[in-house]
Order: structure tokens, then sequence, then C-alpha cells
């Protein structure tokens, strides 16, 4: 018994020893995995923090417009301002302004353009009122007179146009002198039924400055001898064109002795060698052309972006030398060959009114002419 006691207390201090390295060495080992877990966990923690921030879309460097300007006017416009911001302009142009209004409304549940530029502004108004375009003021406006700005932010003016009339040289030296006929000085001379069938102008419909040219006749004559005078001046005219510079391409080649039309592109056709010439009768009307960012559009920034720079003075010395339409800049001068602005008769124009009636005065045409 005296033996078997100290075996079994070494025994024992063998098992105490034994369990004591296995301690050691499990606590060890769970101390090491527990190091390695924390450590992998902190990057991942951090990795997900920033998979977590959105990233940043990329900018856009395109722009869709819907144009109603001539098409070698959006061409320069579009490599302009692609050299001038990066950004890489697709147009669609249109026969008007009405029709570009017409395609802006039927895509308000999906808008495809994201700037509506050219046309009078009579145009937009109605847009704007049916909330399909995007409010927007640009820095650039505080340079330019108040008249051509939209108090409520929804368009912008930036050139300046007045009706005048496109006679062919030629043809009424040739047919209608001989009659002792001359050459139309005011807007009543084209009821002369000496041109009957010779003269056009344009759908008030469809085109701004056929809308505009008929609210001349109502503003500088009233309400009812206005309509008078449009019912007899229907009976001279062979028909009503899409867009207001149709008129000078016919009249340029001969198929018509006048028409009606913008005296600023009658004057960039008579520079190019045709027979034409433009009058600039009293009384007449203006345009304020216009610009506006189509609400819902995809790249509303840079639609944005495209009303600033369309406002500096670069910018309107080009306009002003490619199209012959005034500035609404008081610093860029007129254009070569036009009449200057402050010689120029204009009727009283009540733009709010041309506005409001618009609908109006469009169907009452179309039941009278039956166009």
């Amino acid at each position: 018994m005296f033996f078997q006691k100290p075996k079994a207390r070494a025994m024992s201090l063998s098992m105490v020893t034994l369990f004591a390295i296995t301690t050691v060495l499990s606590g060890c080992g769970t101390a090491k995995n527990t190091q390695t877990t924390a450590a992998s966990a902190a990057p991942a923690s951090a990795a997900s923090s920033e998979a977590a921030k959105p990233s940043k879309a990329p900018e856009s460097k395109k722009l869709v417009v819907y144009a109603a300007l001539n098409e070698d006017d959006i061409v320069q416009i579009k490599k302009k301002f692609q050299e001038d911001t990066g950004i890489d302009i697709e147009y669609i142009r249109l026969n008007g302004a009405g029709d570009a209004s017409t395609r802006i409304q039927a895509e308000k549940a999906n808008p495809q353009a994201d700037i509506f530029v050219g046309g009078s502004v009579e145009f937009y108004e109605p847009l704007a009122q049916q909330g399909l375009l995007e409010k927007y003021s640009s820095p650039n406006a505080k340079d330019i007179d108040a008249k051509f700005n939209d108090p409520k932010g929804f368009w912008q003016g930036w050139y300046m146009g007045v009706l005048g009339i496109v006679l062919n040289k030629d043809r009424f030296q040739k047919e209608l002198a001989p009659k002792g006929v001359k050459e139309p000085a005011t807007w009543d001379d084209l009821l002369d039924p000496n041109y009957k069938g010779l003269f056009l102008t344009s759908n008030p419909a469809t085109a701004g400055g056929g809308y505009i040219f008929i609210a001349d006749q109502l503003f500088r004559l009233g309400e009812d001898k206005g309509w008078d005078y449009l019912k007899k001046l229907n009976a001279n005219v062979h028909h009503y064109t899409p867009a207001a510079g149709d008129g000078i391409t016919l009249t340029a080649t001969g198929e018509f002795v006048a028409a009606m039309s913008w005296a600023h592109d009658i004057v960039k056709s008579a520079k190019k060698g045709y027979p034409i010439k433009v009058i600039v009768p009293e009384q007449t009307a203006f345009e304020i052309g216009g610009v506006g960012v189509v609400k819902g559009g995809a790249n509303t920034e840079n639609a944005k972006k495209f009303v600033d720079w369309l406002l500096t003075k670069p910018v309107g010395e080009m306009n002003t030398q490619m199209s012959n339409r005034y500035s609404v800049r008081k610093d860029v001068a007129p254009p070569d060959g036009m009449i200057k602005i402050e010689d120029v008769k204009l009727v009283n124009y009540d733009r709010d009114k041309a506005s409001s009636m618009k609908a109006d005065v469009v169907k009452k045409f179309t039941e009278m002419t039956g166009k």
C-alpha cells in the first residue's frame, strides 16, 4: 500500500500536467482562430461599406433636340455645340413649331426629346401650361431684355424675326408689271385679284409664321375686319404650306410670284443668287424664337447647358451670321442685308392674347379654308 500511493499520486500529477498543457494549447488555438476571424472580418466589413456607397453615374454626353429650324442652321448648331461642350446632339428637324409641339404632346407619357428649339414662343406657352416643359431660368438671361424671357421660366427667347413678303422679281416684271400692278408694299396689296393663284402663305396649324401672320391681321384690323381680310386673301392663295420657309423656296425657283415668310430667311435665299427680294410691310408682326427644356427627358442637365450656351454672345453672333435673324442680345449687331429693327414698323402685337386665342383661331381658320 505504501508503494501504491506514490504511484497513484504520480499518475494524478501526470494527468493534471497533461490537462494543463492541453488546455493551454487549446486556448492558444482558440485565440489564434479568433484573431484570424477578426482580421479577416475587418476587410469584409470595409468592403461591404464601400459597396454600400452609390457609384456615380457617368456624365451624359448626349442631347436629343426637336428643331423647328432650317436644316443648315441646326447642322451648324450641332457642330459648334459639340466643339464647345463635348456633348453630341441628335436632332430631329420638324416642318415647323406646330409639328414639334404636337409631337411633344403625343410623347408626354414617354418623352423622347430633351429640348425643343426654334419657332415662336406662342407654341411654347401651351406646352408649359400642360406641364410638358421643365422650368429653367438661365443665368445668362440677365443680359437680355425682359420681353424675351418667360417670367415663369418655362421658355426662353433667343432670336427675333419679322414677317415679310418674298417677291420673284423676274416673274413679277414679266407677268404683273405690264398689267400696271405695283410691287406690294402693304399686306392689303396682296388682295389684288392679279395675285390669284400666284401667292402662297403657310398653315397656322403647323407653322409659327403662318399663325403669327393671321394674328397680325387680327391685331392690325380688329377681329371682324381681320377675318374679312383673311377670307378675301384666301381667294388668292394657291395653297398653304406646312412651314413658312416653303414659300421662299417655291417663289425663289419661279413656281410662284410671291409668298409670305420670315424676312431673315428671304434675305438668306437672296444671298444665294435667287431672283427674289424682301419687302417688309408696315404693321408687320415679329416672332420671338424660343427654346424650352422638355420635362422628363433623359438628358435634362445637358438641355440646360444648351440653353445657357445659346444665350452667349458668340452664339448670338453665329446665329445672326448664318440665319440673318436678329439676336435678342443688345451687344450683337443686326444681320447684313436686313432692315434695322428700329426702322421696322411693327403692329401692336399682344403676345399673351396671341397665345391664349391660338386654338380658337386655328379652328376657325380650318373651318374657313377647309384646309
